[in-house]
């Protein structure tokens, strides 16, 4: 059992993929820097397809191999918020989740343990686990992670302030694009600082972070890597499609920068087009294999080229949403975080709140 000294830090959001587990591998690395001694947990686990199960697991791992966290001070979800758990307790509503709460929290070592929220605040209202309730039940700090959107942020955080009252520490500003970064500091700090609110963090839009690796393309578009499996660390960071003619396709081709090109695998003069400009993945619809040319390019520069079931509409709307909704496994996205949290994130005003 932990030492009652130990403190709860509580890193919520009020939408999904606002970046909390980039934020908390951020914000860990400043702490640990400064000999803090961290523990981490995550209450629920949201996973509402096959896949997120493992996930969960896999961010678990990933998290205690980035922070160098021994078994002790990290604790696996203490449900998955999914159709089966959440049909069984219609039916039973018989666990007082609040006091295995308690012992969940409890068992994790670390003098500060930081404690990652579900989708948004009323997630695991079912099972009295919402972000108000563990704040509550575990005498928690809250640091809220907000996605950049406009002045629609004003109120998520303002209704956050409302909800968790004196236990939101502080907001981390997500995303912001480099225009809107002395809007938000001359106008919208001083705002919600009149309010109580202590804006933590602002942290300007980064093009790596939204990205996503071709590795994670293969997941999503169930695809068959024809060449140079061994580069698929490669980031992509725009999505382009060909489909116009080929010297319609080398001018926009050459705008693109870190790109997947989606084109069919009959279209030999985009492929060739696409491998020539700053091409990280050539993806083809349809069921003609590529012309062995194709391939020898793509080995000599070393692009990775996959191969997908689904026609060109369906794979550029899967691609489309796994942009900036993947999960953190890429170890260069953690650097560049924790590059990010150092520079405009005021970590002693943290610990100073903390106590």
């Amino acid at each position: 059992m932990v030492s009652s000294q130990s403190k709860h830090l509580l890193i919520a959001s009020s939408e999904p993929y606002t970046g909390k587990t980039a934020t908390i591998l951020g914000i860990a690395h400043q702490l640990q820097k400064k000999g803090v001694k961290l523990g981490y947990g995550k209450p629920i686990g949201t996973c509402f397809n096959p896949n997120d199960g493992i996930q969960d697991e896999q961010d678990l791992q990933f998290i205690s191999e980035i922070l160098g966290l021994p078994p002790e001070r990290v604790k696996a979800p203490l449900l998955f918020l999914d159709e089966k758990t959440i049909t069984d307790y219609l039916k039973t509503i018989n666990d007082d989740y609040q006091d295995t709460l308690k012992e969940y929290c409890d068992s994790i070592e670390g003098d500060l343990i930081l404690l990652e929220g579900a989708g948004n605040l009323t997630q695991g209202k079912l099972f009295n686990l919402s972000v108000p309730e563990i704040v509550e039940k575990i005498s928690a700090e809250v640091l809220l992670v907000v996605k950049y959107d406009g002045l629609l942020i004003v109120d998520q955080i303002l209704h956050a302030k409302d909800v968790l009252g004196d236990r939101l520490l502080g907001v981390l500003i997500n995303s912001i694009p480099n225009d809107a970064l002395d809007h938000i500091e001359s106008d919208l700090k001083p705002f919600f600082q009149s309010r109580g609110i202590d804006i933590l963090g602002m942290l300007p839009t980064d093009r790596l972070l939204q990205s996503v690796s071709v590795r994670e393309l293969v997941s999503q578009l169930n695809a068959r890597v024809l060449c140079r499996e061994n580069r698929l660390d490669l980031m992509v960071e725009s999505l382009t499609v060909g489909a116009m003619n080929v010297n319609s396709a080398l001018e926009y081709f050459r705008k693109g920068q870190n790109m997947a090109v989606v084109t069919g695998s009959d279209r030999t003069d985009l492929q060739l087009a696409a491998l020539e400009s700053s091409t990280n993945c050539l993806i083809l619809t349809g069921h003609t294999p590529p012309q062995q040319l194709i391939l020898a390019r793509a080995e000599d520069l070393e692009i990775p080229i996959l191969m997908v079931d689904c026609d060109t509409l369906t794979t550029v709307e899967i691609i489309d949403r796994a942009f900036g909704k993947v999960r953190l496994h890429e170890t260069i996205k953690v650097e560049c975080m924790q590059n990010l949290i150092e520079e405009h994130f005021n970590v002693d005003l943290l610990l100073k709140k903390l106590g």
